[in-house]
């Protein structure tokens, strides 16, 4: 089934960061303003019928049963016309406000989601992803909600304007009687809201809280019971479930000093009408419709005047969600595109010449290291743990930049080639290798999507993966589960060095990728790989004596230099630190 193509964001994010977060956001405001303004006028058209039933119940009050100059069924069939006609435009300015936020909302997690993309290795060695997740889903809502709600919600306090205008047009008097409580309603959920807002946002983050331990305990579920301990996890959670019912019940506490006060204001209200305007009626200086019509205006007035507590806390929260997405579109991607890329295709020659590079958080990797591969050569690394050996794969491909020096392919610096054209061409495959949620073959054919099953299947042969996602009851169609657990450690890697033979890249990066498979599946593979595809570079960060052997020319890498070169053979009757090296990892045979 083809892919529903992606429709491009409308309108982007101002870059400039000393706009205040409304300006910031107005250019995607703008690009959905006919949905939006089309709402708030329906909206408007909807509050001017609805203030007109309160005054047609006093008329018809007035005339068909005090005075009985008119028959009431006229009054009743308008009253309910009217009512019909704001149900209908109710709902229209209903249905284009939620396309308008939805509209919005797709917009931003476009935008933010395509900048995390663009995003280098460095920007996730710093960030928590738990965070990021945050930023893209709460994040984003409370700003869609402030950027649509708010302005339906001003609309909709201007319903006390029209009512008071019409109110005064008809009683002055009784019309500033009911206004009476209205200005202490406003001031009382203004106060609300600020006692209120930080308790919610305690709320959101001991919730927050929950979430993580849950999803920590699913994602590590069987180091859990691995180490039987449910029951302890269970603690932790009830712990942290104990927090947000504290945050809530004082919630709730807050909640009740206020929403009662505020509740019955207006009831406070109706009773001042009633009494002034009984005072009035037997004096004709009001009739009885009225009194009733104001008593409706009263309980009409009540929720814009609480609506604008609600906008100040909306706004609020809004401004921080706000804060927090910026930080993300304000960090500039690290590796980029150079300005004049070159356009020759990368074929196999390598050389590290003089590369220092230290990580995002100071931790020194590599210190003036010299490495030449020549194509179609294949190299194993080996050195002790954080020696450096996967940091040279991972500056091959660029997902860093060098601190000092240069790495260059067939002569020309990594920076110059476009970035996608230097990862089509280099192909790593990690050591702890992920796999998506979907098919075998989908997955198999990550980089290249329009691959045939056929292709597709030559690649899982040349990993030694065909054999056992024939033996699935699906094949290759079979879906495995969350990051591929339902597969063993060692169908995953062939899996992930399926993935990377499609693409073909002249230049394949094996990060201890077949630590996890047998001896016999290792052969096969690279008999495979120097098979079925003769004249690739391959670099192998190997810690086992059957993918060492299996090199032209093996590397000792100690506190990131090359501090030795020769065939396995030769390093291990010249070089002691080899091994020594080879002993750490309890790989030498007696």
């Amino acid at each position: 089934m083809p892919a529903v193509p992606r429709r491009a964001p409308r309108a982007a994010i101002h870059p400039d960061p000393a706009k205040t977060w409304l300006r910031r956001a107005w250019p995607l405001l703008k690009a959905h303003r006919a949905l939006l303004i089309t709402s708030l006028t329906l909206s408007f058209a909807g509050l001017i019928v609805q203030v007109q039933i309160p005054n047609l119940v006093r008329i018809g009050i007035d005339r068909a049963l005090v005075e009985r100059t008119a028959g009431l069924a006229g009054y009743v069939w308008l009253i309910a016309g009217l009512a019909l006609a704001q149900g209908v435009i109710n709902y229209l300015a209903r249905l284009y406000l939620l396309r308008t936020a939805y509209e919005l909302e797709y917009d931003l997690r476009n935008i933010v989601f395509s900048h995390l993309m663009r995003m280098s290795y460095g920007f996730y060695d710093r960030v928590q992803s738990g965070e990021l997740m945050s930023r893209a889903t709460s994040d984003i809502r409370a700003v869609q909600m402030y950027l649509t709600f708010g302005p339906s919600i001003l609309v909709q306090c201007t319903i006390a304007v029209i009512a008071f205008a019409l109110m005064v047009s008809v009683n002055p008097v009784l019309a500033v009687v009911a206004m009476v409580t209205m200005p202490m309603i406003a001031v009382l959920g203004v106060r609300m809201r600020k006692a209120i807002f930080p308790v919610s946002w305690l709320i959101q983050s001991r919730l927050a809280g929950v979430a993580t331990v849950v999803d920590e305990n699913i994602q590590g579920v069987r180091i859990v019971k691995a180490f039987a301990a449910e029951q302890r996890q269970v603690d932790t959670l009830a712990r942290a479930a104990d927090r947000v019912r504290w945050a809530y019940t004082t919630d709730a506490r807050l909640r009740s000093r206020w929403i009662p006060v505020m509740d019955n204001l207006p009831r406070l209200g109706l009773a001042l009408v009633l009494l002034v305007g009984g005072l009035m009626v037997p004096r004709g200086y009001a009739t009885v419709g009225t009194v009733v019509a104001f008593n409706s205006y009263v309980l009409m007035l009540q929720p814009p005047f609480r609506m604008l507590g609600m906008i100040i806390m909306m706004g609020q929260r809004a401004a921080a969600s706000a804060g927090r997405i910026y930080d993300i579109l304000d960090t500039p991607a690290e590796i980029v595109d150079s300005a004049e890329p070159v356009t020759p295709l990368p074929h196999g020659e390598l050389h590290f010449r003089n590369v220092r590079f230290n990580y995002p958080d100071g931790t020194e990797a590599l210190d003036s290291l010299n490495l030449h591969i020549r194509p179609g050569e294949t190299v194993a690394l080996v050195g002790s743990t954080g020696s450096g050996k996967s940091t040279i794969g991972r500056l091959a491909a660029r997902f860093y930049d060098v601190t000092a020096g240069e790495v260059r392919i067939d002569g020309v610096d990594v920076r110059d080639y476009p970035l996608e054209t230097l990862r089509d061409r280099v192909g790593i495959v990690p050591d702890e290798p992920f796999l998506f949620s979907v098919s075998l073959h989908d997955n198999i054919a990550f980089g290249r999507p329009a691959a045939t099953r056929e292709e597709v299947v030559a690649a899982a042969v040349a990993a030694g993966a065909d054999g056992f996602i024939q033996q699935l009851p699906e094949g290759y169609d079979t879906v495995v589960g969350e990051r591929g657990y339902t597969l063993s450690g060692g169908q995953r890697q062939r899996v992930a060095i399926a993935r990377a033979l499609l693409v073909n890249p002249p230049v394949l990066i094996l990060d201890d990728a077949t630590s996890a498979v047998d001896v016999r599946v290792e052969h096969e593979i690279h008999e495979s790989l120097r098979t079925l595809m003769a004249g690739r570079t391959t670099i192998m960060v190997a810690h086992r004596l059957a993918t060492i052997g299996l090199a032209d020319r093996v590397l000792l890498i100690s506190d990131g230099r090359v501090i030795a070169d020769g065939t396995h053979a030769e390093l291990l009757t010249t070089e002691p630190r080899y091994a020594r090296v080879l002993a750490a990892t309890k790989e030498v045979t007696a």
